[in-house]
């Protein structure tokens, strides 16, 4: 409590810290402000506005959109099978090698996109070991496939869905767990039951941000995946291709990868940015 006896609100210390923010400080986060906001402004300012609708109704545009959604989709629904499991046991059960187990989980956020389609070519090619075994005992290839896209997605998406739903599990009170367990539930009632309600937002959230990424992934997806028009090509690949030949065509979509982001970012602020 200050000198005057006035208690010291939230409000009272966002005003007084706004009121006396240094120039120092201030000077070079407006320019990292501009330098972060001035592409995105460039893609704006270069949309054909006019006939943005035409383009966008194009059929090379919606099967690449009907492919990111549909691979994202199932590589978020994959990860979720997989990365809830996954966040569970690093967040509550004690083992011996958890951190380096966390810190392989995450490798991922860090790795090179292309190395780790390149991990993945390696592993799930027919020479592979599990591709290998695949071709020859079910006669399933994965690279150059759609499935092949969903993998890539899951691989470099994975990540964050883990990091949220550990940190809810985290945050949970164990109080409901345990009374659970005291009134004679499995834990896998408690889990299901319990456990799940509880951390349901965090889960959602991962899976939202899980899915932006997937839908967003290029470099895992061409070099596991290829880029085969109606088969492998998202919307990333798309606008990479577009490049070459048709400028306004990649902008218009990467306009549309925009708007998801924004979109996604918008919707998680106050769960996952932590902003008022």
């Amino acid at each position: 409590m200050p000198a005057t006896g006035r208690p010291v609100t939230a409000s009272t210390r966002r005003r007084g810290t706004g009121q006396r923010v240094p120039v120092a400080l201030l000077v070079p986060a407006a320019l990292g402000l501009l330098f972060l906001l001035l592409p995105l402004g460039g893609l704006l300012l270069r949309t054909p506005w006019t006939s943005l609708g035409p383009r966008l109704t194009a059929p090379g545009v919606l099967t690449a959109l009907r492919l990111s959604v549909q691979c994202a989709t199932l590589a978020t629904l994959l990860c979720l099978a997989l990365g809830v499991p996954l966040a569970w046991l690093l967040a509550r059960v004690e083992f011996p090698g958890r951190r380096l187990v966390r810190a392989l989980v995450t490798v991922p956020l860090v790795l090179p996109p292309v190395v780790g389609g390149v991990a993945l070519l390696l592993v799930f090619g027919r020479r592979g070991p599990v591709g290998g075994w695949l071709d020859a005992t079910f006669g399933v290839t994965l690279p150059f496939t759609t499935t092949g896209v969903v993998l890539a997605e899951a691989f470099v998406a994975m990540p964050f869905l883990i990091i949220a739903v550990e940190g809810a599990l985290r945050g949970v009170d164990h109080r409901y767990e345990e009374a659970a367990a005291t009134l004679g539930a499995r834990r896998w009632t408690t889990f299901t039951r319990v456990t799940l309600p509880l951390v349901a937002p965090g889960v959602a959230a991962g899976a939202v941000l899980c899915w932006a990424r997937a839908l967003g992934e290029f470099g895992a997806t061409i070099t596991f995946a290829g880029n085969y028009p109606g088969r492998t090509q998202t919307m990333p690949l798309a606008v990479y291709l577009a490049l070459e030949t048709d400028l306004e065509a990649a902008v218009v979509l990467s306009l549309v990868l925009l708007t998801v982001s924004v979109v996604i970012l918008a919707g998680l602020r106050d769960r996952w940015i932590g902003g008022p």
